[in-house]
């Protein structure tokens, strides 16, 4: 007994209820006991989220794409400034979506070879690609090659290209084109820039045309609906087709330059048209600034919906088989219907 007072004699707190202890503890202690408690919440929501990337996996990536993508787009609209690298991604984003609504975009001209390309991409000024499609048959029939065409007789020329419009200008046009391949280039189309361009008719636009699909060289084809959604985009304020250019080519690898075009301009014809955009039935919608400036309801929209994207014929006579096999329609030949 002795022994067991003098220790509790030694030790103030002996005997004491256990609330009293925990009430009397210092603060230092209860400090660090909260600090404990919090950092084990901690680590449960650590594991927690590490369990659930590791489920989704895959899926990752391309939600931030998309919430990216989406806020970027929303930002755009909402009149604040968007960064330089905001805007590459959600410019590459709708690339991406164009390229896999339309996997069998190409060229809707009809053509064989370079001198074909090249004077239908003139004569499609001012008029419709199906309109061109449709005359070219009985042209090429007639002047197969640019020899031929040098020396045909204008009027016979007139008369075929009349159903195009401004047939006599683009007469003077593709036989003067036709001679200077013949006198300057050995009866070849050129496959550089700055060579096409000096040809009658043939400036930036048409020459971009005939690099990128008969020869394999990229270029942007900045016609009338690439200018217009490249502008609804936000991915440019200029007006100028070469300075247009200039801005949607540093958005994108040179390599993609080509495509992108095809993939811009089948959807300005089809979706983005330009006096009644179908915005309801328009699947990159959330990465649009413009949204909103056509049809919002999805049934009034789907019925705008234009070729292959509407159920009616493409532009092309002769269109390429993976058109085809995507439920694409070749267009009728001059007269038909």
């Amino acid at each position: 007994m002795p022994a067991k007072k003098a220790a509790d004699s030694g030790n103030p707190d002996a005997g004491r209820p256990a609330s009293e202890e925990i009430a009397g503890r210092p603060a230092v202690t209860r400090a660090a006991a909260k600090k404990a408690a919090v950092k084990k919440v901690a680590v449960k929501k650590a594991a927690a989220k590490k369990t659930a990337v590791k489920k989704t996996g895959a899926d990752k990536t391309a939600t931030e794409e998309d919430v990216v993508g989406k806020s970027a787009a929303v930002e755009a609209g909402g009149g604040k400034p968007e960064s330089r690298t905001a805007l590459v991604r959600r410019a590459r984003r709708i690339n991406r979506e164009l390229a896999e609504i339309y996997p069998y975009a190409h060229p809707e001209l009809d053509f064989e070879n370079p001198f074909q390309l090249v004077i239908a991409t003139v004569l499609s000024a001012q008029t419709t690609d199906l309109r061109v499609n449709q005359t070219t048959p009985a042209l090429f029939a007639a002047y197969p090659t640019p020899e031929d065409l040098a020396a045909a007789d204008p009027e016979r020329v007139e008369e075929i290209l009349r159903p195009t419009g401004f047939f006599r200008a683009k007469t003077k046009s593709v036989i003067g084109l036709s001679k200077a391949l013949v006198e300057e280039f050995g009866g070849e189309v050129p496959g550089r820039l700055e060579d096409l361009v000096k040809l009658p008719g043939v400036g930036r636009k048409t020459a971009f045309v005939v690099l990128g699909n008969a020869f394999g060289r990229p270029g942007i084809t900045v016609d009338t609906h690439f200018q217009r959604l490249v502008r609804r985009w936000r991915w440019t304020e200029q007006s100028e087709p070469d300075k247009i250019e200039a801005d949607v080519g540093a958005l994108f690898p040179k390599s993609e330059w080509t495509m992108l075009s095809h993939h811009v301009i089948f959807h300005g014809r089809r979706i983005c048209h330009a006096r009644k955009p179908a915005c309801g039935a328009c699947p990159i919608a959330p990465l649009c600034p413009a949204y909103g400036e056509g049809e919002t309801d999805p049934e009034k929209a789907k019925k705008l919906l234009k070729y292959e994207k509407g159920g009616f014929p493409g532009q092309r006579l002769n269109p390429p088989r993976s058109y085809l096999e995507a439920g694409g329609r070749p267009a009728p030949p001059l007269g038909a219907g």
